[in-house]
């Protein structure tokens, strides 16, 4: 245990899978379940090692740092979630250290370089949108498939599913029919697992950030974390961007909820998480980008975050 990290921290003693923690979302969920006690496996196909196909520097190594530097305990292992064996050793692998599983984040994507925005479904390359699918939907299959067994082992367990929006929920289609299925798919996807998973004692839900500050979204707005509002230069609505860590803390205040269950099945997003659980943004802000794109983009008025944030 961190000495940092007081012994009634309202996740210790609770081990989660972080699926897809390298970077984003991910990350944020990651360091905050570490902030609140948890025991955090990080996995992701970067490492210090080798970077996966996206390219990108960060890596799971780094995120499970953060986890431990927070107070909770960060354990790395490089997966290929679209790899049923190395899934399976994986799950094996969190058995024989711990016996248990409380938290699954299906956070895994690795789609953006496959998606063509805008083009309909006879121009998009049938190649990338069925690595698309792959990517961001069987993995998730996958993984809940494994690890599953073990969470319900245990009343009180929580499944996650990490998404992009409410659609299918307000109808919003995302201007590529196959990044559209897969974040559909994963609404339904936690649906349908809730409705396994209740006679266990056991829950699902798909979580939805913002507008996200994701370290490459950041890097394409010319800003950093400390400098995101320099990224309005480019795009004034920029300022109504959240960082990774506050969907982080939404999700975490939602594992450490004991009457979670009572959201099970449903599509929240980390402005709803916010008002649920009153948690800030690192501003010390609560950012509501779905009622501001509803607001103020969607009908075109000029950007402004008073009254939003």
């Amino acid at each position: 245990m961190s000495a940092d990290r007081p012994d009634n921290a309202p996740l210790t003693g609770k081990v989660a899978l972080v699926a897809g923690a390298t970077r984003a979302a991910g990350r944020g969920i990651a360091v905050e379940l570490g902030a609140l006690g948890a025991t955090v496996y990080t996995t992701g196909r970067s490492t210090a090692a080798a970077r996966s196909e996206m390219n990108r520097p960060e890596t799971v190594e780094q995120t499970a740092a953060a986890v431990t530097a927070i107070g909770g305990t960060g354990i790395p292992l490089r997966v290929d979630h679209s790899d049923p064996a190395q899934v399976a050793g994986l799950v094996a692998r969190i058995d024989a250290d711990h016996g248990r599983l409380d938290i699954l984040v299906n956070n895994v994507w690795g789609g953006d370089m496959f998606t063509e925005w805008g083009k309909p479904i006879w121009e998009h390359r049938l190649d990338h949108g069925l690595r698309l699918l792959h990517q961001g939907l069987d993995t998730h299959l996958i993984t809940s498939h494994h690890a599953l067994p073990l969470l319900i082992r245990r009343p009180g367990g929580l499944v996650v599913e990490t998404t992009d929006g409410k659609a299918g929920v307000d109808g919003a289609y995302r201007e590529s029919v196959y990044y559209d299925l897969v974040k559909v798919s994963l609404i339904r996807l936690a649906q349908a697992q809730n409705v396994e998973l209740r006679p266990h004692g056991a829950a699902a839900v798909a979580v939805t950030p913002g507008w996200l500050r994701s370290e490459r979204m950041l890097e394409e707005y010319g800003a950093t974390e400390s400098t995101w509002r320099d990224g309005t230069a480019k795009d004034p609505h920029f300022c109504m961007t959240e960082s990774p860590r506050y969907v982080g803390r939404g999700v975490a205040a939602l594992a450490a909820d004991p009457d979670a269950r009572r959201f099970g099945g449903r599509t929240l997003s980390s402005a709803d998480l916010a008002a649920e659980y009153a948690v800030d943004d690192l501003d010390g802000t609560r950012p509501d980008f779905p009622r501001y794109y509803t607001e103020v983009m969607a009908p075109g008025r000029p950007a402004g975050d008073a009254g939003y944030r």
